[in-house]
């Protein structure tokens, strides 16, 4: 039957899952009218007492002061409570819905209530209807608490909420949904247009009922006085035009006021609000009676009745209140803004075509027409958002004469805008808070999206130009890869595989031939850019699995079918949808620099007295024998809600350290240049110094043991040892007597004492273990008469040990450094390796361990197990772990 068709749609509209989807979207648009009519009478009745009380006593007076204390109050509220609110309060939606961690939930909800009251009816120059769209997100996140559904649901129920704030501030249900669909979640699916045209609509419906109007305008005023001739459409593109270059203006001003509200103004949000206010009480105080109204100043630009003088001081003084307004981080919008701006606008528009058309007896479309239009050409400049534009002047106005002068306006100032600055202003808000939101990968797929720097692995194994023919062997022997490349100075000359030893195998070679002589000088390599499709045409293309990642002739990576596999694998699972929040970068707020005379640099973070001194004779040796400088930081943690280049902070006692570390560095007649960086993240601070200052060597200090689940030094250093690029150094200092810094230096001697004499060096082969050797001949100038022991564990049941190894890493030795300590060579049987060392330092004494970070024996088990973390906690000696250059 014709009507079985609707049954069977009434039957899937009543399936439990969507009667609680209508329940839900219904409750959400009756609280975010509740609430949009909450802010609007509050903001309404605090801004006409704050003009009442201007017309009563010296508004020079009273505006800047009324500004100023609830400016201050507003600012207060905000960063005690909710910092979240801060601003219009759409990007934060934004971000919430692109699954970016940021708190929506009841608390939200009222600090943007009430601080948007305190702040907009203050005077600001800012709107209610940003503020409207995040408190209906936040009642609907609450809801969505209340009535436990899945991600997905809640984040369908959130931009329900957002577009249920938007229809209740403007009256406008369907711009509601439309800027749900095309600006915050951008998804045409059933369920999602479903909730949000329903809860748009009760919004609405129910800000009408309980006394609502369209940005509180009297609209009747406007009604049967828009015209639109043929004659106007050159005239509605120019009004285009220049809307697009002052909304992409208005854009790159507000983030430029956001730069220097933080960068210049440096104190508190309550002071930097409170200092709008006053500012903005100011300005409007030396306006026109009109201007302390902005509701009564919209509604003159769109009845026709202001001059073109008036017009041209509402578009340039309005412009310059919200920048001043915004930058400070006060709770407000920009929608309001937006619209007055592009009314003034479009009113200079029309009154220009009057004067050039009437003198010729042309019939010319009427100013108001051009007011209404120029609201949403400028809109759309602004928000990016076209048809949300188009429409909600439309639902506001009822008026289809306005439709083809909004289309042409809009569409307009949409591509000039974009043309110059390209991107929603809410995107580039939160990449200035830090916050990227990754879009959704286009349908070609993974392989056309990712590159190689998206999927190498930027720790690779690399071998020397100058290592010997039967040290390449070994590597091979203890490696389960087919090749390797082959660098000289970070510098990638050659690669090396199996083929290659096979192929010289009949030339009778010596064993100390050097692998510069046999490695293949023309490696095929790919580039960070080139894409996943790119490498894997190479890969078939010339049948090897695995490619050098190159920028420049520098390695910056490797990447192999293996790492494409993986990124196959992770996207199938959705493991890379989720976008990431970006740390604030760390602030320097002091530093000293001293002549850069070094071939490299060595960095030092500072933070107990008690062992720096230690840490700096050790850099100081290690500066000493390369010739580097030494860079010292100093790290101060401060909480995530605050600003690192916004917070004050006292850097007496971190600047006494850095002096006493200064006047080592003096005595030693080494260069030494120190900072102190502000930071959420001690390890990101670190990371940005590594690449800053080009660091080539880190030697940083570890207590030993980490109570971190998940961790194996900790949250820090687990980071560093992942991330540096750099030479990794660290240092567990033993039991025995620490040097603490003293206004009068270190020790005159860099020979410390009788505890660094007796030095153990395991070492487990691979291509990596002579970095540990290398540092050798430096460290032990901090010891008297100093006694190296080289060791290899060899499990029991090992009846012949393999002294190959061993006997190599002494040759590496002597052949780096001529040295004159005692020098032995002895393997320990042992079921692992930390056993075995454990006890050689327990049984005989030994006073330093240090680790050579080769990738079987140590590295790779530092990340994956615990050998490294269990010899440190399990000796009372002094520990150093060596992990090699990485390239990034």
């Amino acid at each position: 039957m014709w009507y079985s068709p609707i049954f069977q749609r009434l039957r899937q509209l009543l399936q439990p899952r969507r009667r609680l989807a209508i329940f839900e979207a219904c409750l959400i648009g009756l609280v975010s009218a509740l609430g949009a009519v909450l802010l609007k009478s509050g903001v309404g009745l605090l801004g006409a007492w704050r003009v009442q009380t201007s017309l009563l006593l010296p508004a020079w007076l009273v505006l800047p002061a009324i500004g100023l204390a609830f400016g201050f109050l507003a600012g207060w509220l905000v960063e005690r409570v909710a910092p979240e609110t801060s601003g219009s309060g759409i990007p934060q939606v934004k971000a919430v819905l692109a699954r970016i961690p940021i708190a929506l939930d009841l608390r939200v909800a009222l600090v943007k209530l009430v601080g948007g009251i305190l702040a907009l009816g203050s005077g600001l120059a800012l709107g209610r209807e940003g503020p409207t769209v995040q408190l209906s997100a936040a009642l609907a996140a609450q809801l969505s608490r209340w009535f436990p559904t899945s991600p997905d649901h809640r984040r369908q129920l959130i931009a329900a909420g957002a577009g249920a704030g938007l229809a209740a501030a403007f009256n406008t249900p369907i711009a509601g949904v439309l800027f749900v669909v095309e600006e915050l979640l951008q998804d045409f699916s059933e369920f999602t247009l479903g909730t949000a045209i329903l809860a748009s609509f009760i919004g609405a419906v129910v800000s009408r009922v309980l006394g609502g109007r369209s940005l509180d305008l009297n609209l009747a005023l406007t009604a049967s006085k828009t015209d639109f001739f043929v004659q106007d459409i050159p005239f509605y593109l120019v009004l285009g035009v220049v809307a697009g270059l002052m909304g992409a203006l208005f854009n790159r001003g507000i983030i430029a006021s956001l730069s220097v509200y933080r960068r210049s103004l440096r104190f508190g949000l309550p002071a930097r609000v409170a200092l709008a206010g006053v500012v903005s009480g100011v300005i409007v105080a030396l306006l026109p009676l009109a201007f302390r109204d902005n509701t009564g100043l919209r509604e003159i630009l769109i009845t026709g009745e202001a001059s073109w003088s008036m017009a041209a001081i509402a578009f340039i003084s309005q412009f310059i209140l919200t920048l001043v307004a915004y930058g400070s981080g006060v709770p407000g919008g920009l929608f309001a803004p937006a619209l007055t701006l592009g009314a003034a606008l479009g009113y200079l528009v029309g009154m220009g075509e009057q004067t050039l058309l009437l003198p010729f007896g042309i019939a010319s479309g009427l100013p108001i027409t051009y007011a209404l239009a120029g609201m949403g050409a400028f809109f759309t400049a602004v928000a990016r958002v076209p048809m949300t534009g188009i429409v909600i002047v439309f639902e506001m106005t009822t008026d289809f004469n306005l439709v083809l002068p909004l289309m042409i306006g809009s569409v307009t100032s949409y591509l000039v805008a974009e043309k110059l600055a390209p991107g929603s202003l809410y995107d580039k808000l939160l990449a200035w808070n830090g916050i990227t939101i990754e879009k959704a990968a286009p349908a070609g797929g993974i392989m056309t999206n990712l590159t190689a720097k998206d999927v190498m692995q930027q720790q690779v194994e690399t071998l020397d130009t100058e290592m010997p023919l039967d040290e390449v062997i070994q590597a091979f022997a203890r490696s389960h890869h087919r090749g390797f490349p082959v660098v000289e100075e970070s510098k990638l000359v050659g690669i090396v595989t199996q083929s290659d030893l096979l192929n010289i195998r009949d030339r009778n070679l010596a064993n100390d031939t050097p692998l510069g002589k046999i490695m293949s000088t023309t490696p095929v390599t790919v580039t960070p850019i080139h894409t996943l499709s790119n490498v894997l045409y190479l890969l078939d293309r010339y049948q090897i699995s695995r490619l050098p990642v190159v920028d420049g002739r520098k390695l910056i990576g490797i990447i192999t079918r293996g790492d494409i596999i993986r990124a196959e694998a992770d996207h199938l699972n959705g493991e890379n949808a989720t976008p990431k929040l970006r740390p604030e970068p760390s602030y320097i707020v002091y530093q000293t620099r001293s002549p850069s005379t070094g071939r490299g640099r060595l960095l030092v973070p500072v933070a107990n007295p008690e062992t720096a001194g230690v840490l700096l004779l050790m850099a100081a040796a290690i500066a000493r024998d390369r010739h580097y400088e030494i860079d010292c930081v100093q790290v101060m943690l401060i909480p995530r809600h605050n600003s690192p280049s916004e917070t004050q902070v006292r850097t007496a006692k971190s600047r006494r350290l850095l002096r006493q570390a200064e006047v080592l560095a003096k005595k030693w007649k080494i260069p030494l240049h120190t900072q102190i960086r502000v930071t959420h993240d001690v390890a990101q601070a670190i990371l940005e110094t590594i690449n800053e200052q080009h660091i080539d060597l880190i030697l940083m200090g570890w207590k030993g043991n980490t109570s971190t689940p998940g961790r194996i030094f900790g949250n820090v250093v687990d980071t560093i040892i992942r991330q540096a690029t750099c030479e990794v150094v660290l240092v567990k200092l033993g039991e025995t007597p620490h040097y603490p810094l003293s206004p009068e230096g270190a020790p005159p001697s860099p020979i410390l004492s009788p505890q660094f004499n007796n030095w153990l060096v395991p070492v487990a082969g691979g291509p990596n273990s002579p970095l540990a050797i290398k540092l050798l001949p430096a460290l032990i100038t901090l010891g008297n008469d100093p006694k190296i022991r080289l060791t290899q564990v060899f499990k029991p049941s090992e009846l012949k040990p393999d002294m190959s190894v061993l006997e190599q890493a002494i040759r590496h030795l002597m052949r780096r450094r001529k040295l004159s300590s005692t020098i032995v060579a002895l393997p320990v049987q042992a079921n692992s390796v930390a056993e075995g060392v454990i006890n050689l330092v327990k049984t005989e004494g030994y006073d330093v361990v240090v680790l050579g970070a080769s990738r079987e024996g140590l590295l790779q088990q530092a990340i994956q197990g615990n050998i490294p973390e269990a010899i440190a906690s399990g000796v009372e000696s002094t520990v150093i772990l060596v992990r090699g250059a990485i390239q990034k």
